[in-house]
């Protein structure tokens, strides 16, 4: 393990000051309450925001659902939400360095990853651009010489978005652009911990010129500010990225008003490696899958399942790459891994490493909190957990920290069975040479996405999202836009063809 230590500690001189933005306006919060961000890498308070409430909630969706209805954005043609969106991207592209910074002081995350995760956020806006201008319903001139049937796409109207910690600028621009690309209004909820970026989304979109109300932000807890965004009757749908604990509570609280609900939730991702495969290729993206931000991703490759016969020279070759992962600073480009989000979080991950040492399981390489020269914040060393038993809890829950369970199979039917039994259903991974092998698996694995002799490659034109308890609808693609849109069937009779039902 190689731990990068600083020689500065590059903190900013003030923190950052966030407030709501409702009806256009920055605001403070109704009641006056804040809060404040500790960065989970330096230990310092580097955000001072906005602690929000029920009248903060009601003002936002009282503003979104005005803009919405006097059609400041859903009357708006195609092209002049396109326009908007390309802006937002280009000023996306302007901020990046700021973006960056701020959401590595927020989230312990290295800079260079989320430099590369702003510059794939603005690809994204530009690819909603381009729905907001082809968007199109179909029409139907097969019901008879009298008739004519039309389908048109309307969006579903005010959207609240609830974002999670881990991605917060990327996840929010999977969500808003596309629904400001069918013509949405919106009120974003970034997470507590991490509230910073997305209040220089909404800075970049009133710069852009987005109409005052269409997008407003509401800083705060889950409870009360996230409870009030869900409940709300004049609020259409909720999207969410989170904790399968927390869609649950979504669902439910949804449920009293019957709005669309679209979720992206936990996984307990496996990979799935054949003897036939290309073996270093599959070692690096096995450290990439589980390490990448620290492991505190929905899509973390968390769980190897391996051939048996390669099952012992894999996991050393695993180990070996491990040690060579630059933990530290996040601050420092050099840095692939960085803070654990809380303490709270640390303690939770290394009690699932814990629980399966006592269990019988062996701890191949850490195991335990890594300490960083220099820094104040919680960090865990790579850990690789083996001789897991498939109803373990640290083979079946989500660990969300750089945590590997190594599994072995003998043969295909067997990879199935051990990828399938699980609750969540988000993403799986195979390789092998074999492409048939690769099909078989493709097909028959219970996941939205299957990725073959690579992984977590993705793109803003292929659907995102899970089966089972990994959630409901998609992100991305063209089904991301689909998400925030309704079909409205219109049936027109030509001429006075209508035959009299009373004679």
């Amino acid at each position: 393990m190689n731990v990068v230590s600083i020689s500065e500690a590059k903190l900013p001189a003030e923190p950052f000051v966030a407030r709501h933005l409702i009806d256009g306006d920055w605001r403070q919060s109704a009641d006056g309450s804040t809060f404040d961000r500790v960065s989970p890498s330096h230990g310092s308070v580097v955000t001072k925001a906005a602690k929000g409430g029920a009248r903060d909630v009601d003002a936002a969706v009282s503003a979104a659902r005005l803009a919405f209805d006097k059609g400041r954005w859903s009357r708006t043609s195609g092209k002049e939400r396109a326009t908007l969106l390309l802006k937002i991207a280009d000023l996306i592209d302007r901020e990046r360095e700021r973006i960056a910074y701020w959401e590595t002081l927020e989230s312990g995350k290295p800079i260079s990853q989320a430099m590369a995760e702003i510059e794939g956020a603005s690809d994204i806006w530009r690819f909603a651009a381009s729905l907001a201008r082809t968007m199109h319903g179909e029409s139907y001139n097969s019901l008879g010489s009298d008739m004519l049937g039309l389908v048109l796409k309307e969006p579903v109207g005010v959207v609240s978005i609830i974002t999670p910690w881990n991605f917060p600028f990327l996840i929010a621009s999977q969500k808003l652009p596309f629904a400001l690309a069918a013509g949405c209004t919106a009120v974003i909820k970034p997470s507590e911990m991490t509230p910073a970026t997305t209040v220089i989304l909404g800075e970049l979109c009133i710069e852009a010129g987005i109409p005052a109300g269409v997008v407003n932000i509401v800083l705060g807890y889950g409870d009360p500010v996230g409870t009030a965004m869900t409940a709300d009757k004049r609020v259409d749908m909720v999207t969410f990225t989170g904790s399968t604990g927390v869609g649950k509570a979504i669902v439910k609280a949804a449920a009293g008003t019957l709005k669309k609900v679209s979720l992206e939730l936990g996984g307990k991702n496996p990979q799935v490696i054949f003897p036939d495969a290309d073996l270093e290729s599959a070692v690096d993206a096995v450290v990439f899958g589980v390490y990448f931000n620290a492991g505190e991703c929905c899509n973390s490759g968390s769980r190897i399942i391996v051939h048996e016969d390669i099952a012992e020279a894999f996991l050393k070759a695993t180990v070996d790459l491990s040690r060579k992962v630059p933990f530290g600073d996040p601050l420092d480009p050099s840095t692939k891994v960085g803070a654990i989000i809380t303490p709270d979080h640390q303690s939770k991950i290394d009690k699932y490493v814990r629980d399966a040492a006592d269990a019988g399981a062996t701890v191949h390489l850490g195991g335990e909190a890594l300490t960083v020269p220099g820094l104040a914040g919680q960090f865990y060393q790579p850990t690789i957990v083996a001789d897991v038993k498939s109803d373990m809890p640290i083979a079946r829950e989500e660990v969300f920290g750089p945590v590997l369970s190594v599994l072995t199979f003998k043969t295909l039917d067997e990879a199935i069975d051990l990828v399938n039994d699980a609750d969540y259903g988000l993403s799986a991974g195979v390789w092998s040479e074999n492409v048939h092998t690769c099909l078989e698996f493709a097909r028959r694995a219970h996941a939205g996405t299957v990725w073959t002799n690579t992984w977590m490659d993705g793109f803003a034109e292929l659907p995102f999202g899970g089966v089972k308890e990994s959630g409901q609808g998609r992100e991305l693609g063209k089904y991301g836009l689909d998400e925030f849109l309704e079909a409205k069937t219109v049936t027109m009779r030509i001429g006075k063809t209508r035959a009299p039902w009373v004679a």
